[in-house]
């Protein structure tokens, strides 16, 4: 049973060339608080700006990848600023992406920006047991960490809006078949798989590597980038309103929200 005094971290394992990015912060379903997704930036930019990194595998500890945002270190009255230094890679890929192939291992809950950081990545290898949710709109908030683009270049226009306007919970099988992940796997295999992957990728030229990535990436840019820069916008629409507030609450206090639509 993990300890329930446990430090939330993100911890970085060097395995040969591949650059293990571990998740862990098991005894809350490893939810993100502030520190950790400065701790990502850091283990992203670290695998960016090594040249003897030629891959990432990104996972987690514990029965989940991540349930989401800790919502009170986030929101609540003592919320610490989340901050990312400036020139890293963070961990959505939205300031500054990182250009070396990412393989991340997913199991048991995968909520809001578990989604949010997988998609960052380039392949997705789930355990049978993951279960996706892109709940925001259900809480009052809005999607921030590229979610609002990437379920589309991935799932297509109908698929996108079916699960990001329902906000409902899907299965492996569900995301396999939008596109969403690469592989379903046996509970357990998820994380042997990625580094399996990310082994096999780094058998291949890793600047030719680098250089498919930058190419296929340079396609959806411009899109991207009209994107990224609505966020500011979209953040001021929403995060104010009554809203929001209820569904911070309402969260918090584990009782249906009442929105009112302003």
């Amino acid at each position: 049973m993990p300890d329930a005094h446990q430090i939330a971290q993100v911890r970085s394992e060097h395995v040969g060339h591949i650059l293990k990015i571990i998740i862990a912060n098991p005894s809350k379903r490893n939810a993100i608080i502030p520190e950790m997704m400065e701790q990502l930036s850091n283990a992203f930019t670290v695998l960016q700006n090594d040249d003897d990194l030629w891959a990432g595998v990104l996972c987690a500890e514990g029965d989940h990848f991540t349930a989401g945002l800790d919502m009170q270190k986030f929101f609540g009255p003592d919320a610490k600023p989340q901050t990312v230094p400036e020139g890293n890679v963070d961990a959505f890929g939205l300031k500054v992406e990182c250009n070396k192939p990412i393989t991340t291992a997913v199991q048991g809950l995968v909520l809001t920006v578990g989604i949010e950081m997988m998609l960052a990545g380039d392949i997705v290898v789930a355990a049978e047991d993951a279960r996706f949710c892109q709940m925001e709109a259900k809480r009052g908030i809005a999607l921030l960490g590229g979610a609002h683009f990437r379920f589309l270049s991935r799932m297509g226009w109908g698929n996108a809006m079916y699960h990001l306007m329902l906000c409902d919970e899907f299965d492996a099988d569900e995301a396999y078949r939008f596109g969403l992940v690469q592989e379903v796997v046996p509970l357990g295999q998820q994380m042997e798989r990625a580094m399996t992957l990310a082994g096999l990728i780094n058998k291949n030229a890793p600047l030719g590597i680098l250089a498919t990535k930058i190419s296929a990436r340079k396609f959806f840019e411009a899109g991207q980038k009209v994107a990224i820069d609505e966020l500011p916008k979209i953040r001021s629409s929403v995060f104010g309103t009554e809203d929001a507030e209820e569904g911070i609450k309402s969260f918090m206090a584990r009782r249906p929200a009442e929105f009112k639509g302003r």
